[in-house]
Parts: structure tokens; C-alpha cells; sequence
């Protein structure tokens, strides 16, 4: 607005010079202002509903019940309207009340009252857009490596292409109910792998047990405890290290299969197949013993930002035989499918389960990878949230350099005239129209480095796996910032060159 103000002086020192009064001029500005405010805001609300939906779309795990909404709301709107109002009227009168305060003769001729005093202000605000888009891309690389770290975690296990099937019954069910389900599953084209556990991998559950070794005191961690079928650790792609695997004929506390972390912690990593332990049951006898008979790799329970937690996998047929062991859920069924889309097996494993049990009905269907990405969907959020604002910023500070280098140019064109009236090569001229955004643009930068710093224990807790000490979350910024100051500069500089040498000796 400052540079169009810069263009228009010839027009108010023409008005001003036939008799137009100061509040006559700011009306003229005054209707203008409220028409791109009003058009403004009217494009900013229809880009709203769109990207609204395009956002959530994003951050919500298909056919998952707990989902994000963000429901439009006129008051949103009114408040967005007259925040636009004010913020064009409050920019764009500024710059008319300073036009209309200027000398018709000297605008008429071309010239200006005080420019240095008028570029000022102007820089500063500059400056400041800078700095305001450095640190928002800034914090918006530190969520996008945040995000990238923890979608990046090792798993253990395989999530694709597997269906969890959470099913309830009104009654208690004998474990060869659950075993009769899950050979019927298993005998279903399409069904690369059926098993079962007392529920789903990251799926937010969890039992722990104390657990003690050759008599010492329990580890103030108590390892994670799952109960699962013979062939689920194949189903989850969990590898073997040692041992085997379940058995049908394997029940509880007889045995049982450890993951490394709990080989590290309890039997200083060596291989613990033969080796037992003693758990806390919770009831009389307050101690059981469990044989080791499998020791696998280690695999997530639940959680993306902790270490995988030691874990002990139990046979889960007998598991509703003993005393408080019995969970009040009756497990997850688990399917792998061999279509790329598992869902497409949905409604036949929705019937399959009381086709093959009529007492149990499927209440809830989902895919162990929306379990897995449930435990980024703040991440996710954050992320797409930061690089739609960082473009923003983007296209904000670009605008308001290519204003400023504009704005320049129109100040100088005399001067430009003259130095290609005197031969000055067009790589001078251009750095000479380009130079005056590099000030604004290292001040802006240190100031956004600064803010960045100081931003990072503010958003510490968000962060995983990043730092912002760290020179790339530092660089990334700035050469894009200065990548889109290159782009600002190209209209002016374009301008800068096309300017008719003698006409302007002749304004003189």
C-alpha cells in the first residue's frame, strides 16, 4: 500500500492542486480500502470452507470414531472481517494521509518531501514480516522433523494389511470358542494369517506385572504382559530369535516368550530360553513362575515417543482361567489380508465371526495401522498446521519485499534514468534495486534466529528427535526466505531496467 501510495502522488498532488480537501482524498482511499477488505474476506472465507475440510481430511484416520471437526461458525467469520477491515483501513489510510500532506509542486514534479523518512517505517515493518516468517518456518520444520522421526520409529512388527476385529459376547466364552473363530478365519479366501490377543498392539491397553529373577526385589519398572494365540507373533511379523513359538497345547503360567529389552534388563541380554521368573499374580499364591520356552525381537506395545518397553507374551487360551488374569474384554481378533486394502474384507469378517460363533457379534473394525497412527495425529496436526502457515508467511514476506523494492524504484527512477543515460551495465542497476531488501532481510533473519532460539523450550515438550541448535533447522529457513527475496526482486528489477532514460531527464 506504502508503494502504491509512492504511485499515486502525481494524482493527489493533481487533486490537491484543484481544490480536493485532506478528508475528501482519505474518503477516496476510504472506499477503496472497505472494497479490498470486503473482497478480502470474502476470498479468505471461501478458501476457509475449502481448506477446512482438506485439512481435517488429513489428520483424520479413515473410519475412525474419534475424529477432528472444525465446524464453521459465523462469529469466526465477523471476527475475521472486521480484523481485515481494520488492518486495510489502518494500512491504507496511513499511507494516504501522508500523500495528501504532501507539496503539490514538488509531486507534480516528481519529487519528494522527505523519501529517507518515508522508507523508515517502512523497512522496519519489513524487517519485522521477515523475522515473523523466519521463525514460523522455523517452528514449522522442527514439527515437520518431528513428525517425520516418530512416523519413522521402528515398529517391531508389521502393521499392513492387518484388520483388528474387537469383538463382544454377553457371556463368559470357553477358550475354544475363541479358537473355533479364529480357525474359521483362517479358512477364508483372502486371509493370509488369523490369530488372536487380548487386544491389539498400540492400541492404548495395557497389563503389567512385578516381576523378579532368582529371588531379587522386582524391578521398579513392571514389564508389559500380553496374552496371544499360537501364531500370532508369524501374524504380526514379530521375528524369533530363539525358541519357538507357542503351542496348542501350551497354557498359562507354564511358558511364555520374552522380547530383548526384557532379556537386557533381566538377564543382562543373554539369551533367556530355559531360564524362568517369578510374577506377581495379584492373588494367592502371590507368585508364579513362568518358564521362558521363545525370545523374540522386540516390538512397540503402545506409544511412539518411549523406548520399547520389556514385554512378556503369554498364551492367551487359558488366560480366562486364572482368577484376576481374566480381562473384561474378550480380545482382538486379527486378521492379515492378502489385498493391498484390507478393508475390502470388512463385512465378510464382520459376519464370519458369528458365523463361526453366534455368540459373538464384531463391534468395532480398524486397521493396525490407524492404531499405529493414532499416536500422531498431534504431530500431524502440527505439521500440516505449520507448513500451511509457513506458506503463508511466505507468500506474505515476498509481497511485502516485492512492495518495498517497488516502492524503491519508483523513488529512484530518475536516478536509474540517469545511470543508464551514463551507460551503467544492467548487473549494477539490478543490484543496485536488489541491495536494498539485503539489509532488511539479515536484520529480519537474526532477529527470526534469535526468536527461534529462544521459542524452543516454549515448544520442547512437542518436539522429538530435533533441535533447534540444530544448523539445518536454522539454514532451511533462511534460504528460503532469501530464495523468495530473489523472486520479489525480479518484477522490480525487470522495471527498473524498462525505464525510459530520457523522460526522465526531460521530468527534470
Amino acid at each position: 500500500m506504502t508503494a502504491q501510495a509512492a504511485a499515486r502522488a502525481r494524482e493527489m498532488a493533481l487533486r490537491v492542486s484543484i481544490g480536493a480537501g485532506r478528508g475528501r482524498l482519505l474518503q477516496l482511499v476510504f472506499v477503496e480500502s472497505v472494497l479490498v477488505a470486503l473482497c478480502a474476506s470474502l476470498l479468505g472465507f471461501a478458501f476457509a470452507l475449502w481448506a477446512t475440510p482438506a485439512v481435517i481430511s488429513r489428520v483424520n484416520p479413515p473410519d475412525d470414531p474419534l475424529r477432528l471437526a472444525l465446524p464453521s461458525d459465523e462469529r469466526v467469520f465477523l471476527f475475521m472481517m472486521a480484523l481485515a477491515f481494520f488492518v486495510t483501513l489502518a494500512f491504507g489510510l496511513l499511507p494516504a494521509w501522508r500523500a495528501s500532506s504532501v507539496r503539490p509542486v514538488a509531486a507534480l514534479k516528481g519529487g519528494d518531501d522527505d523519501p529517507h523518512a518515508k522508507r523508515r517505517l517502512m523497512h522496519a515493518l519489513v524487517a519485522a514480516q521477515v523475522a515473523f516468517c523466519f521463525i514460523v518456518h522455523f517452528v514449522a520444520g522442527l514439527f515437520l522433523g518431528t513428525f517425520d522421526r516418530l512416523t519413522h520409529q521402528p515398529l517391531g512388527f508389521s502393521p499392513d494389511r492387518v484388520l483388528v476385529l474387537d469383538a463382544t459376547s454377553l457371556e463368559k466364552q470357553p477358550p475354544e470358542a475363541y479358537d473355533q473363530v479364529v480357525t474359521h478365519l483362517r479358512s477364508i479366501p483372502g486371509v493370509e494369517a488369523a490369530g488372536l490377543s487380548s487386544w491389539a498392539l498400540m492400541s492404548g491397553n495395557g497389563w503389567t506385572s512385578d516381576v523378579s529373577v532368582g529371588g531379587a526385589p522386582p524391578h521398579p519398572i513392571a514389564p508389559y504382559f500380553l496374552g496371544v494365540s499360537p501364531g500370532w507373533l508369524a501374524l504380526m511379523k514379530i521375528p524369533l530369535i530363539a525358541g519357538r513359538d507357542f503351542r496348542t497345547d501350551d497354557a498359562y503360567p507354564r511358558v511364555a516368550i520374552v522380547n530383548e529389552s526384557f532379556a537386557k534388563r533381566y538377564f543382562d541380554g543373554q539369551n533367556p530360553i530355559g531360564k524362568s521368573f517369578e510374577m506377581d499374580e495379584g492373588r494367592p499364591p502371590e507368585r508364579v513362575r513362568l518358564e521362558i520356552a521363545g525370545y523374540v525381537k522386540d516390538a512397540r506395545y503402545r506409544g511412539m515417543r518411549e523406548t520399547i518397553a520389556a514385554t512378556v507374551y503369554v498364551p492367551y487360551r487359558s488366560l480366562d482361567e486364572k482368577g484376576v488374569l481374566v480381562h473384561k474384554r474378550p480380545g482382538a481378533f486379527l486378521v492379515r489380508t492378502t489385498s493391498a486394502n484390507p478393508f475390502a474384507m470388512a463385512s465378510i469378517l464382520r459376519k464370519a465371526v458369528p458365523a463361526a460363533r453366534p455368540e459373538f457379534r464384531v463391534s468395532n473394525i480398524r486397521t493396525q495401522q490407524e492404531l499405529v497412527d493414532q499416536y500422531t495425529i498431534r504431530e500431524r496436526l502440527l505439521a500440516l498446521l505449520g507448513t500451511f502457515f509457513a506458506i503463508v508467511a511466505l507468500v506474505l514476506s515476498g509481497v511485502g519485499l516485492y512492495g518495498v523494492l517497488d516502492y524503491s524504484v519508483l523513488q529512484r527512477r530518475r536516478e536509474i534514468g540517469i545511470r543508464i543515460a551514463l551507460g551503467a551495465p544492467p548487473a549494477n542497476l539490478a543490484w543496485g534495486v536488489a541491495s536494498g531488501i539485503s539489509c532488511m532481510l539479515i536484520v529480519g533473519s537474526a532477529i527470526g534466529i534469535a526468536l527461534g532460539l529462544l521459542s524452543e523450550r516454549y515448544i520442547e515438550s512437542l518436539l522429538f528427535g530435533v533441535s533447534a541448535s540444530d544448523w539445518s533447522a536454522l539454514a532451511v529457513p533462511a534460504v528460503t526466505i532469501f530464495s523468495a527475496a530473489i523472486l520479489a526482486a525480479a518484477l522490480p528489477i525487470a522495471k527498473a531496467l524498462r525505464i525510459d532514460a530520457a523522460r526522465m531527464l526531460r521530468a527534470d
